[in-house]
């Protein structure tokens, strides 16, 4: 297969973060292709949340729906395994004796980028895109810009690529996460994030919160509901480009 120039990699869980970053590439690259990971999360319904979020963004938004390539999924639980943390085992939610949440995965975000860099270099796709965040984040330190940097830097040597880490969010709280979906989509794109995404760490769809689905008191849903909480009292802003 033969380069795509203007062609990007969304690593795509299904959760908040990373459905406003596909809509994100899907505004700004001719192809976008997609690529999940399965290690093992105790929220696996978010794969399922996954084809939701893409299905929708196909039928909703005509002007990406042509831009909108192949998904792709990897099975990783071996990995999953090596971290024994709450994101994949029935643990507390805490700070650890590192002074790093439960849910932390050890190296899992550099993991997803391997795997992804490898995908990419065999479909012809020089940019990957993330939703790793350091402003308003639950404190993982795979999430930091410089960590992502020296990673691109790695891959780029041992792949011998150029490749381009995008991170549309690393700057942005989860308020300003709303305001880039609905300057990105309007109201049918903000809906369609808060009814399909999943980002609750238990796994829990039953209850549909103003902010979406989830238990309410877990690290990802009481940051995801901050943050919309935040925008809305805001008066929901858009983000300007």
């Amino acid at each position: 297969m033969g380069p795509m120039t203007d062609a990007a990699l969304v690593l795509f869980s299904g959760g908040q973060d990373s459905s406003v970053c596909l809509a994100w590439a899907l505004d700004r690259y001719d192809r976008v292709e997609t690529v999940g990971f399965d290690y093992g999360q105790r929220h696996a319904v978010e794969l399922q949340a996954r084809q939701a979020v893409r299905s929708r963004l196909a039928a909703g938004f005509p002007r990406w729906a042509g831009r909108l390539g192949e998904d792709h999924f990897i099975e990783m639980r071996g990995f999953g395994a090596i971290g024994g943390t709450a994101m994949t085992q029935e643990r507390a939610f805490e700070i650890t004796e590192k002074g790093l949440p439960s849910t932390y995965v050890p190296g899992r975000n550099l993991a997803f980028l391997t795997y992804a860099a490898a995908l990419a270099d065999r479909r012809g796709i020089p940019v990957l895109v993330g939703g790793m965040c350091e402003t308003d984040y639950s404190g993982y330190p795979d999430c930091r810009r410089d960590a992502i940097d020296a990673m691109e830097r790695a891959l780029n040597l041992g792949m011998a690529q150029d490749f381009r880490i995008e991170t549309p969010l690393m700057r942005l709280t989860k308020a300003q996460t709303w305001g880039l979906a609905s300057r990105l989509g309007g109201e049918p794109l903000v809906d369609l994030i808060v009814r399909e995404s999943h980002t609750c760490y238990r796994g829990e769809r039953g209850e549909l919160h103003a902010w979406g689905h989830g238990c309410g008191d877990c690290p990802a849903c009481e940051l995801r509901a901050r943050g919309w909480e935040e925008w809305v009292a805001g008066g929901r802003p858009e983000l300007a480009a």
